[in-house]
């Protein structure tokens, strides 16, 4: 004979998980966003770089907890590629400019006996 009773009604949170905290996330936690050096960047080193940076950067967490974890970690990765090179490119400008200014020096302290009546 079989059950008169229809079977109870799995727990909250699904059949095999009963009550309290989810399973953890196999996965581990999301990827460091380097929101910190996105900012950084942006504000100390070149805008247009750092603002491609902050929105990489911005994607990590709402990827990650989408379930698309490689996306999240290539978001990440590029946050960190924008920022790195948005204070590269601040630093050969920085150089640059500090040649330009020997070069010039140089070529006036040359020139200033001739500029001397």
């Amino acid at each position: 004979m079989t059950d008169q009773y229809p079977p109870p009604y799995p727990p909250p949170g699904g059949p095999n998980h009963g009550y309290g905290y989810p399973p953890p996330n196999p996965y581990g936690p999301p990827p460091d966003n380097n929101m910190v050096w996105a900012i950084l960047s942006t504000v100390l080193c070149c805008l247009p770089l750092g603002v491609v940076a902050i929105v990489k950067s911005s994607q990590v967490q709402s990827l990650w907890f989408q379930g698309h974890h490689a996306e999240a970690q290539k978001a990440a990765t590029d946050a960190r590629k924008w920022a790195m090179w948005s204070a590269i490119t601040t630093g050969i400008l920085l150089l640059l400019y500090v040649v330009f200014l020997v070069v010039m020096l140089v070529i006036v302290g040359v020139n200033a006996n001739q500029l001397t009546p």
